[in-house]
């Protein structure tokens, strides 16, 4: 999901690029950019903190992240987030799974998924469909659900 604002850093990751923004001092979104994005480093003490946390992810997964949200969306979104955090590195839920916890339909927590602003850090890349990976960021197969089997195989160890 495209954002017209500039990123408060871009850091390179195992995959390629991340886009983060703040908003308040807390994180507002994080995008996946392409690998030939250019660097931006983090200029406030903010941002080189969550840049750090995410550094930390990536050398190993179980890294938590303690550090301030704020994701827009409806409530509802907001709620699945809350519930996406829960879920432990390593660890997988079906989509009507998730939503039987929030007593909704697995297509709402689909749509909530595909909304969250902020990924890795809200992990809808630990919500997989009955039979298979599922989709990510909208979509179902090429570089998304590459890089979602990618996140999902990285918090498993391998």
């Amino acid at each position: 999901m495209a954002r017209p604002e500039r990123p408060d850093a871009v850091i390179a990751a195992p995959f390629g690029r991340l886009g983060i923004r703040l908003r308040g001092g807390a994180i507002a979104d994080i995008d996946f950019l392409p690998a030939a994005t250019r660097l931006v480093p983090p200029r406030t003490e903010a941002v080189r903190a969550v840049c750090a946390r995410l550094r930390a992810y990536f050398a190993d997964p179980k890294a938590a992240f303690d550090i301030a949200l704020a994701p827009e969306g409806t409530r509802f979104q907001r709620r699945v987030w809350r519930a996406l955090r829960r879920i432990p590195p390593g660890k997988v839920l079906s989509y009507g799974e998730l939503a039987r916890t929030l007593k909704t339909g697995a297509r709402a927590v689909g749509n909530a998924c595909r909304a969250n602003p902020i990924l890795i850090v809200v992990p809808c890349h630990r919500v997989v469909a009955k039979n298979g990976a599922g989709g990510f960021m909208g979509r179902r197969a090429g570089k998304a659900l590459r890089l979602k089997r990618w996140l999902l195989e990285h918090e498993r160890g391998g």
